[in-house]
């Protein structure tokens, strides 16, 4: 299901500057232009649209070599793999809006807190928090890896596209009474999300056209594929970890 009867709205590249690391790049066509999205590493992804620039969860182990810096930064949550200060300070420059969570902005400087269930607008970008959570996984007994309000998700709009990012939750009642999700980056490793059943079932409640697997590290992704065959939705597998 990587790849075949792609929608006419959409088109797929995979692009290697010279001299720069093999990265595969999305092509969206939007009302207004083309959404860019260019995965970087596990939870970091990038994505442009009308002359701007949006990273989510920057992380020094991803490769932002020939990168540009970021107009909106988005992070999840305060995990390193999703909090990384000092990629953070590489990719702000002038003007640069940095969002996240309250729990984000007592660990970061200059951080514009979206809470749970708010909604902004950052020029033509439309950016909507999702709660993210543990419902039964945490360390001990009674203890959760992801307390709900803690964290977000995020949809993101531009030019009639709708892009959700999971950040690390499981398959939770907010997740799955999202609406209208064109494309969905949708977390699954153990411990601390989901495995790859259960993201299945979550991505079958709210039916993304798209879906692609991300913080994935460890798990079995021809179970999620498998899992959504002939649901109508597309499942795209690209590698978060080259």
């Amino acid at each position: 299901m990587a790849d075949m009867n792609i929608p006419a709205w959409l088109l797929v590249a995979a692009v290697a500057a010279s001299g720069q690391p093999k990265r595969p790049v999305e092509e969206f066509a939007a009302s207004g232009g083309t959404v860019r999205i260019t995965p970087v590493r596990h939870a970091s992804l990038m994505i442009e649209a009308g002359g701007q620039v949006l990273h989510v969860d920057p992380w020094s182990q991803g490769n932002y070599e020939g990168l540009p810096q970021a107009d909106i930064i988005l992070i999840t949550d305060i995990h390193g793999d999703h909090l990384d200060r000092a990629m953070v300070q590489k990719l702000k420059k002038a003007g640069t809006v940095t969002i996240g969570p309250e729990a984000v902005a007592k660990a970061l400087e200059g951080v514009t807190v979206l809470r749970n269930g708010e909604t902004t607008k950052v020029g033509p970008w439309t950016i909507e928090a999702v709660p993210m959570y543990n419902l039964k996984r945490g360390p001990t007994e009674g203890k959760l890896y992801h307390d709900k309000g803690r964290g977000n998700g995020y949809v993101i709009s531009w030019g009639g596209k709708r892009i959700y990012v999971s950040g690390d939750t499981e398959g939770v009642p907010e997740m799955r009474a999202l609406k209208n999700i064109d494309v969905a980056f949708v977390c699954m490793n153990l411990p601390f999300t989901m495995p790859p059943e259960e993201a299945a079932e979550a991505v079958k409640a709210f039916r993304p056209k798209i879906v692609y697997p991300y913080h994935y590290r460890g798990s079995d992704l021809s179970v999620f594929q498998k899992a959504l065959e002939g649901t109508g939705i597309e499942v795209r597998i690209r590698d978060w970890y080259y």
